[in-house]
């Protein structure tokens, strides 16, 4: 399926074997489509570019611009794709750089095919996919920070009382399904309240809105 409905993704990998096993798996889905394949990051920057995906699954480790670096300049460009790091290393400053570099989700190669698959459409559709051990260590990382020591305190006068409870629900790792079971309201509801907390608090995605709950206050570590 190629048409509009389908989640268009950009295979990142130095491994051709690898891109193929994701491509042939991806093929057999009728809500996911390749958008391209690069093997290196300085061509998943420039084919994240000129494809655009919805999607980049993106390996770390690569010779030359690794997949960090890439992350980076591919989420730091307007309307970006949402990344998806694919890797061997589970690896705590891995997973924190590739965070703070603005990816939204961390799998590992040794997960079962389906359940990457899975990953891209959590990930496509606007979840962080990132176990709360990751939320713990980005946290304590970003409170470390001496850049954020005068956030902390952060102000939330434009948000609502729902969104607020929202947001909290968020820093705790809680899903759209989760907070919409919490709060009883539609799942529908809690992507709505999402949407306009992304846009009034300025966070380009789910993991932006985890740190800010835990600048305001909302969440202790």
């Amino acid at each position: 399926m190629t048409g509009a409905e389908a989640v268009r993704v950009l295979l990142v990998d130095d491994q051709p074997l690898i891109r193929s096993a994701l491509r042939v798996l991806i093929a057999e889905a009728d809500d996911l489509a390749v958008a391209g394949e690069a093997g290196s990051g300085e061509e998943a920057v420039r084919l994240a570019g000129e494809t655009r995906p919805d999607v980049v699954v993106m390996d770390i480790r690569m010779p030359g611009m690794d997949g960090i670096e890439a992350t980076r300049r591919i989420t730091g460009r307007p309307d970006s794709p949402r990344v998806l790091v694919l890797t061997t290393f589970d690896d705590d400053e891995y997973v924190y750089g590739a965070l703070r570099a603005g990816a939204s989700g961390f799998v590992v190669k040794d997960m079962a095919l389906d359940d990457i698959l899975g990953a891209i459409r959590i990930v496509a559709d606007g979840e962080a996919l990132i176990a709360p051990r990751v939320t713990r260590l980005l946290i304590e990382h970003f409170l470390e920070e001496p850049a954020a020591a005068p956030k902390r305190a952060r102000a939330l006068p434009a948000v609502t009382d729902r969104e607020r409870e929202v947001l909290t629900l968020i820093g705790r790792g809680r899903s759209n399904s989760e907070i919409a079971a919490d709060l009883h309201i539609t799942v529908a509801t809690v992507k709505a309240h999402v949407a306009r907390l992304l846009t009034k608090l300025d966070a380009r995605d789910r993991v932006q809105l985890v740190i800010i709950a835990y600048e305001a206050g909302l969440v202790s570590a």
